[in-house]
């Protein structure tokens, strides 16, 4: 990538980059049916979707209070279960006992999303069971129709998530379908598939590979994406296995290290981060889960809401940004943003400190992008001075923002 002119992100890219962390819901008929997995095509009776103590406030709240900025809940899943009263299919919450059938999970999480100020967001998967057994034309109409529900009755829709599995071997009338989308919602952005604004990290763990780069030089899912500005989400379960609530797994729930590993995997990496929970039967986070997003939420805030110095305390010496302390300063962490309005720019940065009491500066860590955030850790270190240096560009045309912290117990 060296050498090669930077490509500019759109507004709604940059913005999509300043969520960072989202929280995925995966719920629907599903639920009721615990054991059943993708592409089985074992019946699920609608009689068995009756979640009495549906709380979608439960589910915003908490995610608001665990920090994350959006939520994209599963509208419909392989199975072809419409979370909505969905008039292109009886397979949907309105043939179910739930409300007496007049019921829609999409409009209480819409409605709760905005209610505690996250982003909304919804997850549609275009494949279902029966895919094979739909004339394409009539497949893709289908699909329209459906999307156009869901982006006319619910007001803005910030996020329309795509899963590719199952559509490996099904020709859709891509252009038509991508037309009709930023027709009915110009400002929406789209993951993964056909004309994304945002991308999958090509794994389910949560990890963000190093560098991990903006700009595609590969195709995706069989397009040639060169030339494209294309920001990584790194999604992942809370639990080991599933995405769906189940209940023998329970002791499986991830632990705080293990969250906050993701995180500086992901987020820490330029990536943003969506974490899996699946509401369970009654309609509710499940109580260890819950619990343990907020914890999650709470170490971030511990972590990173209190820098001991940001951009502002920085001076500029060409590449180089500097940080002088009137005192010794133990420090171990260095959060770096780069100003990506004009593109991805940084190739290669060092992070040096002066020993004290006296000494030849010493490098402590060495990168190679930035992106939205790099969170460069490493052992504690006393110094005076703290130096940020930039290969071949100017500091302080291309920063967004600097950050030091000491953080005890990471």
């Amino acid at each position: 990538m060296q050498g090669v002119k930077p490509i500019r992100p759109s507004r709604k890219q940059l913005a999509f980059l300043d969520w960072e962390f989202g929280v995925f819901l995966t719920f629907g008929i599903r639920t009721f049916y615990e054991g059943h997995v993708d592409w089985d095509g074992k019946e699920m009776p609608l009689l068995a979707f009756d979640p009495r103590d549906l709380d979608c406030n439960q589910w915003l709240e908490t995610i608001s209070k665990a920090g994350a900025r959006y939520a994209v809940l599963v509208v419909k899943h392989h199975d072809g279960f419409a979370n909505w009263p969905s008039a292109f299919t009886s397979y949907s919450v309105a043939n179910t006992p739930w409300k007496d059938g007049k019921g829609d999970v999409v409009r209480e999480f819409t409605d709760a999303c905005r209610r505690y100020g996250v982003k909304v967001g919804l997850y549609y998967s275009p494949a279902e069971w029966n895919l094979e057994a739909r004339d394409a034309s009539d497949f893709d109409r289908y699909f329209i129709d459906q999307i156009t529900e869901l982006l006319t009755g619910y007001g803005r829709i910030d996020y329309l998530w795509f899963d590719g599995c199952g559509s490996e071997n099904h020709r859709y009338d891509t252009n038509r379908i991508m037309r009709t989308i930023r027709q009915l919602q110009p400002e929406i952005l789209i993951f993964h598939l056909w004309d994304p604004d945002t991308r999958w990290v090509g794994n389910e763990a949560g990890l963000a590979p190093w560098p991990c780069w903006n700009e595609m030089e590969t195709k995706s899912d069989g397009m040639q994406m060169d030339g494209a500005f294309l920001p990584a989400e790194c999604d992942c379960r809370m639990r080991q296995e599933s995405w769906f609530s189940s209940e023998p797994d329970e002791d499986t729930v991830k632990s705080l290290d293990d969250l906050m590993g993701i995180y500086y995997y992901s987020v820490g990496r330029g990536a943003n981060l969506l974490l899996n929970i699946g509401p369970d039967r009654s309609g509710r986070l499940p109580v260890k889960d819950a619990a343990r997003l907020l914890e999650f939420g709470s170490e971030l805030q511990r972590r990173f809401a209190y820098p001991i110095a940001t951009l502002a305390d920085f001076t500029t010496e060409g590449p180089r940004c500097i940080c002088r302390f009137e005192e010794p300063t133990r420090i171990n962490h260095l959060v770096v943003r780069e100003r990506l309005s004009d593109g991805e720019r940084i190739r290669a940065f060092q992070i040096l400190v002066q020993p004290y009491p006296f000494g030849e500066p010493i490098l402590v860590f060495e990168g190679k992008n930035i992106g939205h955030k790099a969170i460069c850790q490493f052992p504690v270190v006393t110094t005076r001075e703290i130096m940020l240096e930039i290969s071949t560009l100017e500091c302080a045309a291309v920063l967004q923002g600097l950050e030091l912290f000491h953080v005890t117990g990471a």
